[in-house]
């Protein structure tokens, strides 16, 4: 039975983990090993979406053909590098303490992230989460993701809760257009790079500068108990 009531939606890069910068090097670093150079702006607009179009849109730019042995070498060579790098991956402030905040009011809660587990996991360890319990959905489980409402909408079936009540967190115009075309009512964080302008024009009723921030203001966004 689905429940009418609120429930929080929460992207995972950048909005509960300080890790967008780690994506970007560790993409940077994939395409410099298939002999691709590409300024480091340029990646950053384009983290949050999914990855298959991540790329897509990237090579796109400088024209080279998007063959299947090139994504998969390119995905599993940004694989490689991040994990290489999630020494310096945190949780951003606040992002613990909002998620406790949300169990103790029992507010439903999930996190849809246009990761795959293979990376998402070390993530979801920081935040002492476990798959097993949490509810987790990644890049693995849907067709398609961001800007795609997939994510999003399998993340609240999984909770039994309507799309149009929840409140969809995240860090990227990408999460801003996905929740509106899952009709939540989408929330931006500064956390990821993106303007508060960006985030606005993409969707965002409200925009914080992080988890910390909206925990602050949480009754503003339907998370009292």
């Amino acid at each position: 039975m689905t429940q009418t009531g609120v429930s929080f939606l929460f992207d995972l890069d950048g909005t509960l983990i300080d890790s967008v910068y780690q994506h970007v090097a560790a993409w940077q670093q994939a395409l410099h090993d298939a002999h691709i150079e590409l300024s480091v702006w340029r990646i950053h607009r384009r983290i949050g979406m999914s990855g298959g179009l991540f790329t897509e849109m990237l090579l796109r730019e400088i024209e080279r053909d998007v063959t299947p042995e090139l994504l998969a070498q390119l995905h599993a060579r940004h694989n490689e590098a991040y994990i290489d790098l999630t020494r310096w991956v945190r949780p951003l402030p606040g992002a613990v303490r909002l998620l406790q905040h949300l169990t103790r009011a029992r507010i439903p809660w999930a996190i849809a992230t246009s990761g795959r587990m293979v990376t998402a996991k070390y993530n979801l360890e920081l935040l002492g989460l476990d798959p097993a319990s949490a509810v987790i959905v990644t890049r693995d489980e849907v067709q398609r993701a961001k800007p795609d409402p997939d994510l999003f909408i399998a993340a609240a079936a999984r909770l039994g809760a309507a799309i149009e009540s929840a409140v969809i967190i995240g860090d990227s115009i990408w999460d801003m257009l996905a929740a509106r075309r899952a009709r939540g009512l989408g929330v931006g964080l500064l956390s990821g790079g993106y303007g508060q302008d960006e985030l606005e024009r993409a969707g965002a009723i409200r925009v914080y500068e992080d988890p910390a921030d909206l925990l602050d203001h949480i009754d503003e966004i339907g998370g009292r108990a």
